[in-house]
């Protein structure tokens, strides 16, 4: 973080605090440091202002600021876990008061960090003002996030083999991967194949379908994973309202079936939401050189690229929740459940940063033509895209809880 002056800390004294800032006195104990230490590090970074009462009074270091800096620092060493420097400034306030200022980085590459409390190690978690302990899924995003956990190879309570479409099996082994798939009626070679490829889990008795396994070629994903679809919405206006003009919870498993022609048999998840925006738009027409060009309001391939990231890079651990396609008046925006991963900016997607969260998804939708063959759709596709259509640049939204891609019908006037 940036160093910061006596007019820097007023402005963040007065603006409060938030999921960034926190005011301490100089009476904190070891393990209230390390507590507030870890909710940042496991959220976006932020700073403790050390000699800041809770109203934003200034009370001032008590203790010799060396020594404040030390007792930090081994706070950092002993009661964080992987251990950790944290930066240390000291700012004078005026000729009686100092305020010491405890920075812990936006990309902390070791989530989740814990933070000692009695003899137990505990992962905390920074929500608004407070940092509280992190629950179960919490903690499971945060492994997820910092590429030490796989979501996708979770087993799916309840699921067998059975669960899993052998149609689409059998058409993605032979047809896609040129291979040869096993017989339909041959449970038990299916089975040792699934497995191989993380798409079945159990080393003793009925295998059980993994998440990725569910997602990509599941008979209903949905009545295993409630969040493994697309809710669809249009409106006639700009804002969202009751009165949608077309609303649709989309289900199904990500990879089509196909005959062995190349035609589509069932559509997959990505398909039914590109039906559902052909529903939904208008078709347009230009002249380009005298010759009648006929298209859409939006370009579909870009849409189609927004859906497949969306829907393979997803955060899968929050339950409940589906990707949000949206159609208004003036704009489209795709959204998706779950902050980008870790180091992952917008601007670096920009750039043509490359990620994948869920990398068995990227991997299988890659092998039927979904996914950007260079992991740069954002950069290659969507972008350029929108520029030739008709002279915009997606807005990329990252918040709390989610990521938006909002798509412009119209350039803006002026």
């Amino acid at each position: 973080m940036e160093t910061m002056n006596r007019t820097d800390l007023a402005e963040l004294i007065l603006s409060g605090e938030s999921s960034f800032v926190d005011f301490k006195r100089d009476d904190l104990t070891p393990d209230g440091l390390a507590k507030v230490l870890v909710g940042f590090l496991n959220h976006e970074g932020g700073r403790i202002l050390l000699g800041v009462e809770d109203d934003g009074s200034i009370s001032g270091l008590k203790r010799d600021p060396k020594g404040v800096e030390e007792w930090t620092m081994q706070v950092g060493r002993d009661r964080v876990q992987p251990a950790i420097i944290p930066s240390w400034q000291t700012i004078r306030w005026d000729d009686s008061r100092t305020v010491g200022v405890v920075s812990v980085p936006r990309d902390a590459p070791d989530k989740p960090y814990k933070a000692k409390r009695g003899g137990s190690w505990v992962t905390r978690v920074r929500v608004g003002t407070t940092t509280r302990d992190a629950s179960r899924e919490e903690e499971e995003r945060l492994y997820q996030g910092s590429g030490s956990l796989r979501y996708g190879v979770k087993p799916v309570i309840g699921s067998t083999l059975a669960a899993l479409d052998r149609r689409r099996l059998g058409d993605y082994f032979g047809r896609v991967l040129r291979g040869t798939a096993p017989a339909m009626d041959d449970g038990g070679s299916w089975a040792t194949l699934l497995r191989n490829m993380d798409l079945l889990t159990g080393s003793s008795g009925p295998p059980t379908t993994t998440v990725d396994g569910m997602l990509l070629f599941g008979l209903e994903p949905r009545r295993y994973l409630s969040q493994s679809g697309i809710r669809a919405l249009c409106f006639a206006g700009t804002d969202m309202d009751y009165a949608a003009r077309d609303d649709q919870n989309l289900a199904g498993a990500l990879a089509p079936l196909m005959a062995l022609d190349g035609s589509m048999l069932e559509p997959g998840l990505v398909d039914r939401g590109m039906d559902f925006v052909r529903r939904n738009i208008s078709p347009v027409a230009h002249l380009e050189g005298g010759r009648r060009i006929d298209g859409w309001e939006y370009p579909l391939e870009v849409v189609r690229e927004l859906l497949v990231n969306a829907l393979v890079h997803r955060d899968y651990s929050i339950v409940g929740t589906d990707v949000d396609l949206l159609v208004f008046s003036d704009r489209l925006e795709v959204r998706s459940p779950g902050r980008l991963p870790n180091t992952v900016t917008p601007e670096g997607m920009r750039r043509g940063m490359r990620y994948a969260r869920n990398q068995m998804l990227v991997n299988v939708m890659r092998d039927y033509g979904y996914v950007e063959a260079r992991g740069m759709g954002m950069r290659a596709k969507v972008i350029p895209g929108m520029r030739e259509h008709n002279g915009t640049e997606p807005d990329l939204i990252e918040e709390e809880h989610r990521f938006t891609v909002r798509l412009w019908k119209d350039a803006p006037r002026g």
